[in-house]
C-alpha cells in the first residue's frame, strides 16, 4: 500500500467527510522529505505506519503528524507542539469529528515525552512504534544515531553530546520503554546504555 493509500485509509476510518484529502497528504509527505532531515524522514514515517497499521485511525493519523514539523534548531518540545497544532488545523479543516482531532493532538504531544500512562492503549501503540528503532540491531542503531547527529550538525560537539546524553538518560529513566512490545526492552536499553557510555566516557 502506498503512503497516500495509507493516508486515505486512515481518514476514511476516522469518518472524514471530505473527498479532497490527497493534497493534504501530499503536503505531509513533502514535509517528511525536507532536505535537512536525516533520520526523521519518509523512511521513519513508513516504519511507524507499518507498526501501527492495525491500530485505530487516531493512532495512524498521529503517526503521520508526530514529526510533521521538524526543526532541529527548535527548543524543547516546540516541534511536537507545532506538529500538534498543524494536525488540529488540517484535520479540523477536513471535517473530522472533534474527538478524533483532539485525540490525534494528544498523541502527537505525547511523543515529546513518551511518558505513557497505564491504560493508554493508543499512546502505547504510537510511542512503541516511535521508539522501535532503539531496539534495532547495533549496526542499525548506530546508523540511526549517526543520522540524528547529522540533523544536529549545527550544534558543536560538546553541546550535542550533553544534549544527546540528557535525552538518552531520560529514556533510560522511564519505567518501561515499551508497553506492547516487551521483547524490545532489553535490546533498546542495551543500545541506549552503549551510546551513553560513548557520550560520557569514564
Amino acid at each position: 500500500m502506498s503512503l497516500i493509500d495509507r493516508w486515505r485509509a486512515a481518514l476514511r476510518d476516522a469518518a472524514c467527510p471530505s473527498g479532497a484529502v490527497d493534497g493534504v497528504g501530499e503536503a505531509l509527505v513533502a514535509r517528511w522529505r525536507e532536505p535537512h532531515r536525516r533520520y526523521h524522514t519518509v523512511a521513519h514515517l513508513t516504519s511507524i505506519l507499518s507498526i501501527v497499521e492495525s491500530s485505530p485511525a487516531p493512532v495512524r493519523l498521529a503517526a503521520w503528524y508526530h514529526d510533521a514539523v521538524y526543526d532541529p534548531r527548535a527548543a524543547g518540545d516546540a516541534n511536537e507542539r507545532a506538529s500538534a497544532t498543524l494536525a488540529e488545523r488540517e484535520l479540523t479543516a477536513l471535517g473530522l469529528p472533534a474527538p478524533v482531532v483532539a485525540e490525534v493532538r494528544r498523541l502527537v504531544l505525547l511523543t515529546g515525552t513518551h511518558a505513557v500512562e497505564p491504560g493508554d492503549d493508543n499512546g502505547a501503540m504510537l510511542c512503541d512504534a516511535d521508539l522501535a528503532i532503539l531496539a534495532s540491531p547495533p549496526a542499525d542503531y548506530d546508523a540511526y544515531a549517526a543520522a540524528v547527529r547529522e540533523e544536529y550538525a549545527h550544534v558543536p560537539d560538546e553541546a550535542f553530546r550533553a544534549g544527546r546524553a540528557a535525552v538518552l538518560s531520560h529514556l533510560l529513566a522511564l519505567p518501561t520503554l515499551y508497553r506492547r512490545h516487551a521483547e524490545w526492552e532489553r535490546p533498546a536499553r542495551a543500545n541506549l546504555a552503549r551510546e551513553l557510555a560513548v557520550l560520557r566516557p569514564s
